[in-house]
């Protein structure tokens, strides 16, 4: 006699899901993630099940759950890639027409690092290359920002930057008081920094990034994969979306298992940050 088969189906897990007018598919897709992720292999059967389900869901869920599978997957060595192949192109598809520009800002501000990379890494497939604009890493506003960080006045480089950028003084606060630091890398990446310039920024402006020598490695390698399209797209979503004052949203990004999640480039070093912390101190002495 056959065994039974213990698989769920899909119609009436969602279903499920849906009940009494709450639509907890968001949680569900996540729970079914973290316990897959727990065990290091998988059956065929329970990695079948595991993807029948979890399409079922990610289709229906908002950005900020598939954002949230997408970066545990993407750790995870034997992860589905039938899964994996469905977020990128949900990711890719989806960010102008399933969020606002006022949502999507707002999800970037209220996501861990690993999310915000995902939300930028995927905001450059949708991006307007004709609104590319160059400018010159040497200008006088690039002095001014690296002065102010370097004096550690983050409010002085949020008027700066207010000004230059045309967004809400609101936002560029919230920009130079980052504790994860990614949208100082957007503002980097816009205004065509040099690395030097941007590690020293880091350095200096928030203590909190720049006590961290392996957050500044996580940051400086973004700064190397972010195009410069996509840092245009989100400047174009803070020009265009005013943007209220909110509370301090505390970021834990870092621990000791992902120091090995990612290695740092080979241009940036410990001994490097370590000069580069030395110059800037420097720069402050002469002025």
């Amino acid at each position: 006699m056959a065994k039974p088969s213990a698989r769920v189906p899909v119609d009436s897990l969602v279903d499920l899901a849906c009940r009494d007018g709450v639509d907890v598919r968001p949680t569900l897709a996540r729970v079914l993630t973290d316990l897959y992720v727990q065990r290091p292999s998988h059956s065929g059967e329970e990695e079948l099940q595991y993807v029948e389900l979890v399409l079922g869901l990610i289709d229906s869920v908002d950005a900020k759950t598939r954002a949230a599978i997408a970066a545990k997957l993407q750790q995870y060595p034997k992860a589905p890639a039938a899964v994996l192949s469905r977020l990128d192109s949900l990711a890719a598809a989806k960010p102008a027409e399933d969020e606002t520009g006022e949502d999507l800002l707002e999800l970037f501000f209220s996501s861990g690092p690993e999310e915000r990379r995902l939300i930028l890494t995927n905001l450059d497939v949708v991006s307007n290359p004709t609104r590319r604009r160059p400018v010159p890493s040497e200008g006088e506003l690039v002095r001014r920002l690296e002065r102010a960080a370097l004096r550690r006045n983050p409010s002085e480089f949020s008027r700066i930057l207010a000004r230059a950028l045309n967004i809400s003084r609101e936002l560029a606060e919230r920009i130079s008081f980052d504790n994860s630091g990614e949208p100082v890398i957007v503002v980097a990446k816009v205004l065509g920094m040099k690395t030097e310039v941007v590690q020293r920024i880091l350095l200096f402006l928030n203590p909190v990034v720049g006590q961290s020598v392996p957050r500044i490695f996580e940051l400086c390698q973004l700064y190397g994969e972010l195009s410069s399209a996509a840092a245009e797209h989100m400047l174009t979503i803070w020009q265009a979306k005013p943007v209220r004052p909110h509370a301090e949203h505390q970021i834990v990004y870092w621990d000791d298992e992902r120091r090995t999640a990612r290695s740092p480039t080979t241009e940036i070093t410990q001994a490097g940050v370590q000069q580069t912390a030395q110059s800037g101190r420097a720069k402050i002495n002469e002025r």
